[in-house]
């Protein structure tokens, strides 16, 4: 059975500029901490895979260590994300994180289509579930979602792919990793799996070499045509990209 496996970050939203960052400063904010990324700052702290070891590389600045006080560190970590991911969840209540474009047009032609579809992130699950929800509608319930700390080691290893595929018994040949970021790629590929990326405005500019197709976006109807920036594979996207598009990726680079 064919199979689409999403990340979620800069996947199925925009999430990182519009939901994280702001969320990750009003937590910083919240806690009196002596802290707040710019984009430019939270663009090198993606290069670390998930939210609260991104938190946690803070303490490698004795100031910052010192101004956050006596305690257990991985308490006060548990305590501030925590509350990051309720900040970003009243962000996706308010519409303040839309979905980016063709994903609703995508997951649910394939559902109706029959491919399994499943979503493998290493974000909190709750925030996961938020930003899914709100993407796809009551479909949401419907789709598997792997995420959070369900695997030891975040992206770049390959754990939480091979997790996924191994729950839901998926052929690694049918299966089609969709992502936005090197460190997603690699994870993909390093499960065996292969990769369409999406890029984002963080992530246009890195390494995508081992992807199948590389899009500005999966694109709908109503946009303007997406933009191919690689392609090594057998498909042949239009406007936009199609399940004719993903099916012809499940080959692999040609």
């Amino acid at each position: 059975m064919t199979a689409l496996i999403f990340d979620c970050d800069g996947v199925l939203a925009d999430t990182e500029r519009y939901g994280h960052l702001p969320a990750f400063n009003a937590t910083f904010a919240q806690f009196g901490l002596p802290v707040q990324w710019t984009e430019e700052e939270y663009g090198r702290k993606l290069k670390i895979g998930g939210g609260k070891e991104r938190m946690a590389s803070l303490f490698d600045d004795p100031g910052f260590a010192a101004a956050a006080g006596p305690g257990d560190r991985t308490e006060k970590l548990l305590t501030w994300h925590k509350a990051k991911t309720a900040a970003f969840k009243q962000l996706v209540a308010e519409g303040k994180i839309p979905p980016r474009p063709g994903i609703k047009r995508v997951i649910l032609s394939a559902i109706e289509a029959g491919w399994t579809v499943a979503v493998a992130s290493t974000s909190a699950e709750e925030s996961v579930r938020a930003v899914l929800e709100n993407a796809v509608g009551s479909a949401a319930a419907e789709i598997p979602v792997f995420a959070g700390d369900v695997v030891p080691a975040k992206k770049p290893d390959p754990a939480i792919y091979r997790l996924t595929v191994e729950q839901l018994s998926l052929d690694p040949a049918q299966t089609l990793v969709v992502e936005d970021s090197r460190n997603g790629l690699l994870s993909a590929t390093r499960a065996g799996l292969n990769c369409l990326v999406t890029v984002n405005g963080y992530t246009r500019d890195e390494d995508f070499t081992e992807a199948v197709l590389v899009v500005s976006e999966l694109g709908d109807e109503d946009r303007p045509p997406i933009e191919v920036l690689a392609n090594r594979g057998r498909a042949r996207p239009g406007a936009y990209l199609t399940l004719d598009d993903l099916r012809a990726c499940l080959g692999g680079p040609a």
